[in-house]
């Protein structure tokens, strides 16, 4: 159902995202054309509308009694995609994220693994890494990245809070790699570390990370990771993830 040209892709992502809520005709224009929105933009959005719902139209079963214009409807000012109660990757995941939260708020550290990990399933690379993104499209790739970094960090300090140290290394290896200036990841894994005897790779990462902070952004590493960094050096007892003195320690 898809379009298969860039620009009616945009606009049919752009309104899926915002699926059920209406999206103004001045945004779609502004993720096609930026600053430079030319005199015919609201016609060959007019256009663009009509080339998606002739792919609705195609994708629509037999019989469904349902029409293109119901289901991708001109609302005053602007579009609105009707979603319904099918599934849709982004709002299941959302769903799944607070789910996982709530189970990890009230301690249930099990089920709050198992639901991000579900949540965390429907992820399959990028988010609309296989179509171009204007200015609303970039915030909203941005804006869906940080959600799934959250609940990824989320899901490893449930892992370490059951003791999962030696089971998360290599993901946490691998995570600290990829995002070579994320602390909380870097935390997490100076705890696994140390938590599984590795105290001098702990300190490492830590130098690891200060290098990198002072070369490319000319600050230090933040007062929690500080606070981290002088507790595995002291040798100190380190209190589970997520307890109240764990965030003493690392806040």
């Amino acid at each position: 159902m898809v379009p298969s040209a860039s620009k009616p892709r945009q606009v049919f992502a752009l309104l899926a995202l915002r699926g059920d809520r209406v999206v103004q005709a001045g945004t779609l224009m502004e993720e096609l054309w930026g600053d430079d929105i030319p005199r015919s933009a609201s016609t060959t959005l007019q256009t663009y509308v009509l080339h998606i719902r002739y792919k609705i139209a195609e994708a629509l079963p037999p019989g469904s009694g349902r029409s293109p214009k119901e289901l991708l409807a001109t609302c005053f000012g602007g579009y609105l995609l009707k979603l319904g109660a099918g599934r849709f990757d982004l709002r299941e995941f959302e769903e799944q994220a607070t789910a996982g939260g709530i189970a990890y708020e009230s301690g249930d550290l099990q089920a709050a693994t198992a639901i991000f990990d579900r949540a965390l399933s429907l992820w399959d690379g990028g988010a609309l890494v296989d179509l171009p993104h204007g200015r609303i499209l970039k915030r909203d790739v941005v804006s869906m990245e940080h959600l799934r970094m959250s609940v990824l960090e989320q899901r490893l300090d449930a892992c370490l809070r059951l003791g999962r140290h030696a089971a998360s290394l290599p993901e946490l290896s691998a995570l600290v790699d990829e995002h070579d200036l994320h602390e909380g990841f870097r935390a997490q894994f100076m705890l696994a570390l140390y938590r599984t005897g590795n105290v001098g790779r702990a300190l490492e990462e830590f130098h690891r990370l200060r290098a990198k902070l002072v070369a490319e952004l000319g600050i230090e590493p933040s007062a929690r990771l500080r606070r981290l960094h002088q507790a595995i050096l002291s040798g100190d007892p380190m209190p589970e993830p997520g307890s109240a003195d764990f965030q003493r320690l690392i806040g």
